[in-house]
């Protein structure tokens, strides 16, 4: 009974293999450093992606709608790589070791991964020969300068790999799912990690993109670098603090054995008492409790005969209760995950269409100061910076009153409501196009680079989009850790993670759609390099109307969602 107290009881060891002491290890002293290494990691990240698309229009003369689609197209491959990081965690290596797995490749192998990415990224911006030749505002790369822009852009999208599917999950780890008291700041956690990426996010879209415009491309593309370094060291700084998840082996194999068996079985009858089914009761994750939706599955854990004659339990033909529904949890997650690629798509923009937006307005703050369009995303991150905060210590202690639940909201209300605001986002960024456009025409501003309009306008998009991050992409950070079974919780935080790759993807394929479709017969189209001649409005209002259906979508499918239920464990 003491060993309990002492020790924790989901099964954690420490970095010497030990059982985790709850009072030496895990909670937030070691989430501090977490945190810390989250913040410069992100910085380094926004600070290469958030005026990623300026640096390709200036440096590399690409038209706008390319540069956009060159933005979505990297940053969807930066969040499709941590799939590899994920299985790699949750299989082999475990979440602490995958990530300084790979923060040691960072450091060491510097010509593979990240760090040699920011470095090469810093160099072809700043070395002779590697960086375009500029005369009168106007460059001119070759194409091997272009090469070697991606090649760098690529390289950083294959390190996040390692890093962005683990450390949230990692640091959801140190708080004890067993404990009531841990299991409650567990859920704080996630609001506060978001913070933390916030916090990095503002430095970028701030500070790193004034340097951009104003100093040089070379330093604002050296500091996150340095960034990252200091993210490397934050981690192994707190090693000895960390509780650590055992990795249980390859999460597919899992699910094909439960397939397999379930297809071997398909004339063996489910009994009524699901008692009966098969369950060893000696896995370190927790026993999870049989589920009536999806009933084929079940027959991979109902014990035959043939079972019991061949002695030890052939894995291909017999699985437990608790395997069963780890694959019915992963086909739950499947169509809310769907539902989130529209949202991230709505999210996508802040780098790309608001941006070009941005820079058809006056930028002027003051008489001397200029405010490059880039960092308006600023706005964004303080929408974020406030309400994580106000969501954790005020908006879930009003809603807990007249909900009665321990949330305040469900997870899944909670990620609702950040979809209608995505909705408002667009419906407002339309609405302040068709006011500049309408401008435009009435003043003959066709031709002006920049129009008197202020882009602090912009500000109620940036803001309304920062606060459904607050409500969605956390929301989705704490659903997908917490529906996802013990043994694959990297994979389904990678997964969750995939929703913001294919929404960076359709942001892609609508824009080449939209071009390809309004640009016949010699129109200028929606999107043009000039887009006072253009209609992005239309461009927004399409996102309104596609994240509307979405939603409706999105609200059938909650109706219709199971919460995974653990053993002993109350109601939700």
């Amino acid at each position: 009974m003491e060993d309990e107290d002492i020790y924790t009881r989901d099964g954690t060891v420490d970095i010497r293999k030990k059982p985790a002491n709850k009072e030496k290890t895990g909670n937030w002293k070691a989430c501090r450093f977490i945190l810390v290494t989250e913040c410069c990691e992100r910085l380094a990240y926004y600070g290469m992606g958030t005026n990623l698309v300026n640096y390709l229009k200036i440096r590399l003369g690409q038209e706008n709608a390319t540069a956009s689609n060159n933005v979505t197209n990297w940053s969807g491959t930066c969040y499709v790589t941590p799939l590899i990081g994920a299985f790699l965690a949750d299989s082999y290596l475990g979440r602490y070791w995958t990530i300084a797995t790979f923060c040691t490749i960072y450091v060491v192998v510097r010509d593979i991964f990240f760090l040699q990415g920011m470095t090469l990224l810093t160099l072809s911006a700043s070395v002779h020969g590697l960086k375009p030749e500029c005369n009168n505002n106007t460059c001119h790369p070759t194409t091997s300068q272009t090469a070697i822009c991606f090649i760098a852009l690529y390289s950083i999208a294959l390190g996040t790999g390692g890093i962005k599917p683990c450390v949230s999950s990692f640091g959801a780890d140190q708080f004890d799912e067993s404990d009531e008291k841990e299991k409650k700041l567990k859920s704080s956690f996630f609001n506060w990690f978001y913070l933390s990426i916030n916090i990095g996010a503002l430095i970028a879209s701030s500070v790193l993109v004034w340097i951009q415009m104003n100093v040089g491309w070379s330093w604002g593309f050296g500091i996150p670098a340095v960034a990252m370094a200091i993210a490397v060291a934050f981690f192994f700084f707190g090693s000895r603090l960390y509780r650590l998840q055992k990795p249980g082996g390859s999460p597919l194999t899992r699910i094909v054995q439960v397939l397999v068996a379930s297809i071997k079985k398909f004339r063996v009858k489910v009994p009524a008492d699901k008692s009966l089914l098969y369950e060893t009761g000696d896995m370190q994750c927790y026993l999870l409790i049989a589920t009536l939706n999806f009933r084929f599955l079940d027959k991979a854990a109902v014990e035959t005969e043939a079972d019991n004659v061949k002695g030890a339990v052939n894995p291909w033909s017999l699985c437990t209760v608790t395997q069963v529904e780890e694959f019915k949890s992963i086909i739950r997650l499947l169509p809310v995950w769907a539902t989130g690629i529209v949202f991230s798509t709505v999210y996508s923009q802040m780098n790309t269409m608001f941006v070009l937006q941005g820079n058809t307005m006056d930028q002027h703050m003051g008489p001397h100061f200029k405010i490059p369009s880039a960092s308006l995303s600023l706005f964004d991150t303080l929408s974020v910076i406030f309400w994580a905060p106000v969501y954790d210590l005020v908006i879930v202690k009003l809603a807990r009153k007249y909900t009665g639940h321990e949330r305040g909201f469900t997870q899944l209300q909670r990620m609702g409501i950040g979809l209608v605001l995505s909705i408002v986002a667009m419906i407002v960024a339309g609405g302040l196009e068709v006011i500049r456009l309408d401008y435009v025409r009435r003043n003959n501003y066709y031709d002006l680079e920049s129009i008197p309009i202020s882009i602090f306008w912009q500000v109620p998009q940036y803001f309304l989009v920062g606060c459904a991050e607050v409500f969605t992409f956390i929301g989705q950070l704490e659903f997908f850790y917490d529906q996802a079974p013990d043994a694959m919780r990297s994979l389904c935080s990678a997964l969750s993670l995939t929703t913001t790759a294919l929404g960076n993807y359709l942001s892609t394929l609508l824009v080449t759609i939209v071009t390809k479709a309004t640009t016949r017969n010699g129109e200028l189209g929606w999107i043009p390099d000039n887009l006072n001649r253009g209609h992005l409005d239309y461009f927004y209002w399409l996102l309104a109307v596609l994240s509307s259906i979405n939603f409706v979508v999105y609200v059938l499918i909650s109706k219709w969602y199971v919460y995974k239920k653990v053993a002993g464990e109350n109601d939700r």
